[in-house]
């Protein structure tokens, strides 16, 4: 497991020497690399690809994907977000639902939220007991396990890490912005009064997960988008992936009149 201490010792901004435009134009190159990969992974098909997202409320999931896969084919990318399980889903064992999500091998499944929410959100209502968390987190791990070593599952896991403040601000944004209004939720607000259970959730959740996790700083969302296009793009290199030739009797002469 992992020897993490605490996210209030992590800073949720960038470094201090980052810079703003190096780090906005290498993400763009690393979106455009990535594009070229995720069509030679498509093409190869020797390992899937999981990458979950999680974090509070308006940390911005759903940008940081927008912003990695901006030059990618949409062909083997599946977007999925796990909102509160239906009553079907309800009715039977908590990764159920997530199971039938997962990537087979040339594909790319990307989770806004995931399992973990049945180790935040219920843990943080007192909905499952402490005995009860402990056997989700033991699932959990034998869960990722068993996507690594069964089917060549590449697991890449970003928490996307942001202060109270600039929650607030986002959340704000919602209320006081029209092309942003559909995003608004009251439960949002609801949920940001328990901050604090859900900062120690989250923090047991990154010293208990076998599969080590990113922590994304999210308050300047350049460097959101810088790092998670940086590790998407390293995960893809790392495969060493070769183009698939024809197949034997195929070649261009064949078909040349």
């Amino acid at each position: 497991m992992s020897d993490f201490v605490s996210l209030n010792d992590i800073s949720t901004l960038p470094p201090d020497h980052a810079e703003k435009a190096r780090a906005k134009t290498q993400a763009k190159a690393f979106a455009s690399v990535i594009g070229e990969l995720v069509e030679q992974f498509a093409a190869v098909q020797s390992h899937a690809l999981l990458i979950i997202f999680q974090g509070m409320d308006a940390s911005g999931k759903d940008g940081a994907v927008r912003a990695a896969f901006a030059r990618s084919t949409p062909a083997p990318l599946r977007v999925h977000s796990f909102k509160a399980p239906t009553p079907t889903e309800r009715r039977h064992d908590f990764l159920w639902r997530v199971h039938k999500e997962v990537p087979a091998k040339g594909q790319i499944a990307v989770w806004n939220r995931s399992h973990y929410e049945d180790v935040l959100i219920q843990r943080v209502h007192g909905w499952i007991d402490e005995d009860k968390v402990d056997a989700r987190f033991e699932a959990i791990n034998a869960f990722e396990r068993n996507l690594q070593r069964d089917n060549d599952t590449v697991i890449l896991k970003f928490l996307l890490h942001t202060s109270k403040e600039e929650q607030r601000e986002q959340l704000m944004e919602r209320l006081l912005e029209r092309d942003k209004n559909y995003k608004h939720n009251p439960g949002d607000w609801h949920e940001r009064e328990r901050w604090d259970d859900y900062r120690a959730a989250y923090d047991d959740v990154l010293r208990r997960s076998e599969v080590p996790w990113t922590v994304v700083p999210t308050d300047k969302r350049w460097w959101r988008d810088f790092v998670v296009a940086r590790e998407v793009k390293a995960a893809l290199e790392g495969l060493d992936m070769v183009w698939p030739d024809l197949p034997a009797g195929e070649s261009a002469g064949k078909y040349r009149s």
